[in-house]
């Protein structure tokens, strides 16, 4: 139908197609260039949250992967193990595709290299790939609007969560976003970290010809819902970097690496 707009869970099951959406936003080589500096951007701060940032443990938990697995690259040498999920099944079958090395999975190795780059020797990326595919253990569906939001599946407290791009697609509004934060450092040990990455001031985005919506954030109402879900911010990173206007319409890209109280 056109000018729908598709959002929250039914319409990512139905609508969402992972092969659009990796060849608009992870095209390395080919694609536009406001695509790529994301990319970079993302793996730049990862890199330093991962590899000098002190920053790992045992369990990490990523929250809405997605099909994607270049934010895990440098979390996979400094955690034990890594749960990937996402609340999409598509999404799921798309990164066991890569994680069995499956035909028609997807081409990570662009990325994969720029990783080895940032941290001393691009020929070893090879050698990183199997390392990722080796640490992440299990891959579960999610549903961070529930409680809670790994269903029934028995999973440790974690050193980590990590959410990259996910939250404000997965939350229609303010309040759903906040109390999704809440059960997120429910997941956590205390004083384990919160990785995050949030497209702010965001109205809609496109895979393939369908445009899906989520929450619009400024910089200040993630701060605040982070604080308040218990957590102290330690480092933060706020880029006006947008994505190109016909993939995506936003206004900045906000980094934050925060700690979870004793009590949260």
């Amino acid at each position: 139908m056109a000018g729908k707009v598709y959002m929250g869970g039914e319409d990512y099951e139905k609508e969402f197609t992972p092969k659009d959406y990796l060849t608009t936003f992870y095209s390395f080589d080919s694609g536009t260039v406001a695509e790529q500096e994301i990319v970079k951007f993302s793996l730049q701060n990862l890199y330093q949250t991962f590899s000098t940032g002190g920053v790992g443990g045992d369990v990490l938990i990523d929250i809405g992967s997605g099909p994607t697995i270049y934010q895990l690259l440098s979390a996979c040498e400094v955690f034990r193990e890594i749960i990937a999920t996402d609340y999409t099944p598509q999404n799921l079958q798309e990164l066991q595709k890569w994680l069995k090395k499956e035909p028609g999975a997807y081409d990570w190795s662009s990325i994969v290299q720029h990783v080895c780059e940032l941290e001393g020797d691009r020929s070893r990326w090879q050698e990183k790939e199997a390392k990722l595919r080796r640490t992440v253990t299990r891959v579960l569906r999610c549903d961070v609007t529930k409680t809670p939001p790994l269903g029934s599946a028995q999973v440790p407290l974690a050193d980590c969560v990590l959410t990259f791009l996910a939250m404000e697609c997965a939350c229609p509004d303010v309040d759903t976003y906040r109390a999704a934060l809440r059960r997120l450092a429910g997941l956590l040990k205390p004083g384990g970290h919160l990785v995050t990455l949030v497209t702010l001031r965001f109205q809609h985005y496109m895979v393939g010809p369908k445009k899906f919506s989520g929450v619009y954030l400024e910089k200040e109402t993630v701060e605040k819902a982070i604080q308040d879900a218990g957590f102290q911010v330690l480092r933060c990173n706020c880029v006006s970097l947008s994505y190109s206007e016909a993939y995506c319409v936003n206004d900045g890209l906000y980094f934050v690496v925060a700690r979870k109280g004793p009590s949260a």
